[in-house]
């Protein structure tokens, strides 16, 4: 038995500053989107704002202030809105997967049934053109929110059922990525507890200590704003 390299848990991070970019509402702020896997957590950090979300509980805006923590389950349709140097901590369950594909943008129905049209809306230019095209999804996706807001269950529940579609074909690949990652932290810890029921110290022989490096200096753009995420020693 070894000790994991992951972050505990098998949770990844990003260091977030929420997009001030103004949108036709009038609000500053990100992308609508959902995950279908993951659950994903705010730590506010620094900044004012809110996140709108559609979710079980209807159509929802919570407000954020430094020290609050907001998090939300897999199906959840978020909005981050900044008032004002919004900056988060984002945790995210399955070490990472939601910045390894586990979205999906609330783009108009039309577009989220039509695979080529929904794959040529979510990507971004390069380099050069990125902000631009990251402005352009954004606006496309705010225009499915307002709609998804205006629809009640019955909208969301189309929703849901567009996603799936849309990830099905990533599943394998999300599935290689957990078992290696969540699915083996589960089993190392069932195994230590086993050795602690029977009075061994099990993998406390290999303790360590473990340092996260920077990708590097440059932020980049992501759904609800600029990020910078760590990468995990391996091993």
């Amino acid at each position: 038995m070894t000790s994991s390299p992951l972050f505990p848990g098998g949770v990844a991070l990003s260091d977030l500053q929420v997009y001030d970019w103004a949108a036709a509402d009038g609000c500053r702020g990100g992308t609508p989107h959902l995950h279908t896997a993951s659950s994903e957590g705010y730590v506010v950090i620094g900044g004012t704002g809110s996140v709108q979300t559609v979710s079980s509980s209807g159509v929802e805006e919570h407000p954020l202030a430094v020290g609050d923590i907001v998090w939300f389950s897999p199906g959840t349709v978020h909005r981050l809105v900044n008032d004002g140097d919004l900056r988060l901590l984002v945790a995210m369950s399955n070490a990472g997967l939601p910045e390894a594909g586990d979205a999906v943008l609330t783009f108009p129905s039309d577009i989220l049934r039509d695979p080529d049209a929904y794959a040529a809306a979510a990507a971004l230019d390069d380099v050069a053109g990125r902000e631009a095209s990251a402005r352009a999804r954004r606006d496309l996706a705010l225009a499915g929110f307002e709609a998804l807001r205006a629809g009640g269950p019955g909208a969301l529940a189309q929703l849901h059922a567009d996603a799936a579609r849309i990830v099905q074909g990533r599943v394998p690949q999300w599935r290689e990525i957990w078992q290696a990652t969540v699915a083996a932290e589960t089993a190392r810890v069932d195994a230590q507890l086993d050795a602690l029921a029977a009075g061994e110290p099990g993998g406390l022989r290999d303790a360590s200590v473990r340092r996260a490096a920077e990708r590097g200096p440059e932020r980049t753009h992501g759904m609800c704003g600029m990020l910078r995420t760590w990468e995990w020693p391996a091993g």
